[in-house]
């Protein structure tokens, strides 16, 4: 999530839970805290471009951090002798904050290694986008009118409005992949995995992706009252088997390979634009078709084989074409195959066949 909403997050909780003994130092300290595990930014090295990558989002979000984390968000505010009366307050309050961040990061799509050191596990939920202006305007909104008239409840209020605004995206998600089952269904494919992806700002549009015999499918998902779609591109997911024979033959580029599939939850496929790029298929800057916003180019002749390809400056948000999807006057959406209706109530399943291998946890 991006590093306003986190302050934000950090500050309403530490308001709401330490005011009454700090004042206005609880947001202070919670907003510092809720920015402070994204340190891990600056751990970058020029030998070696994924190591940024690989510690992103792992051992400063984990919840066995926290506690670390906290003690250093407090520490600012404990070096001078007359604040150290009220320690453990602060440190109550850096600790909240801290706590929140790793939580709201794996509400969104990149994975959080929640459970480090003890799992590897990205946990990814899937429900929000890393910026979501409705979701900060709620939180800045309650933690404005908190500060300004000295109360609670105004920051309790914001932080009740993004939990209905997550399980509204929760449930939406849920029927998202309902539709997607029966998309998968009328084309006859079996779905080895699949993922939902939200789009900028909203919970009515999402992104379906799905895996069946090698080929990603992805389409377009209006979740609204009832559910159309949008037929989208297929592209070849590229296993490490993929490789070319020069670079299988170079260990430093077989184990980058490894690092950035596992970054990329092994949703790897070569940019059909550049076939050199083997890109984190989960993204794309088209809403047509696969393109990367980042990936990888290996040399495998060079002393330094693995190249880091970032597209992310090309990524432009159609907001014309997002808002006529939204509202549903967008071209090429239609109902659903074989006339299948996903009931829009808390009744519908949100789930598929078992044993279809979708994957709804991460």
């Amino acid at each position: 999530m991006d590093p306003l909403t986190h302050a934000l997050l950090g500050a309403s909780v530490a308001h709401v839970a330490l005011s009454p003994r700090l004042g206005r130092r609880a947001w202070l300290i919670g907003a510092g805290a809720g920015l402070l595990p994204d340190v891990e930014f600056f751990i970058r090295s020029a030998e070696d471009p994924l190591l940024q990558i690989e510690v992103h989002r792992q051992f400063t979000h984990a919840f066995a951090f926290i506690p670390i984390g906290g003690a250093l968000a407090a520490a600012p505010w404990l070096i001078k002798r007359d604040a150290r009366r009220d320690w453990k307050p602060v440190l109550a309050a850096a600790t909240l904050g801290y706590a929140t961040h790793g939580l709201l990061d794996a509400c969104t799509n990149y994975g959080t290694q929640l459970l480090w050191p003890f799992s590897e596990l990205r946990v990814a939920w899937h429900w929000l986008t890393t910026i979501g202006p409705l979701f900060t305007l709620i939180l800045l909104l309650g933690l404005v009118f908190a500060v300004r008239g000295n109360r609670r409840w105004p920051a309790a209020l914001g932080l009740a409005g993004i939990l209905a605004y997550t399980g509204l995206a929760a449930w939406q998600q849920a029927r998202a992949l309902d539709a997607q089952h029966a998309i998968a269904a009328a084309r006859g494919h079996p779905v080895e995995r699949a993922k939902m992806f939200p789009t900028v700002g909203n919970v009515l549009l999402w992104r379906s992706v799905y895996e069946s015999g090698g080929t990603l499918h992805s389409d377009r998902i209006r979740a609204g009252g009832e559910l159309s779609w949008k037929a989208g591109s297929t592209v070849a997911l590229a296993p490490e088997s993929a490789l070319t024979d020069a670079e299988r033959a170079n260990p430093r580029v077989v184990r980058d390979y490894r690092r950035f599939a596992f970054f990329s939850d092994h949703w790897v496929a070569r940019a059909p634009g550049d076939p050199t790029v083997y890109g984190d298929a989960r993204y794309s800057l088209s809403t047509e078709r696969f393109e990367p916003i980042w990936g990888v180019r290996f040399h495998p002749a060079r002393p330094q084989p693995t190249e880091w390809v970032d597209f992310t400056a090309g990524n432009r948000v159609p907001l014309g074409d997002l808002w006529d999807e939204l509202r549903g006057r967008a071209a090429g959406y239609g109902p659903l195959p074989g006339g299948a209706v996903v009931p829009a109530n808390l009744s519908g399943t949100g789930g598929a066949n078992p044993g279809d291998g979708t994957d709804r946890t991460s």
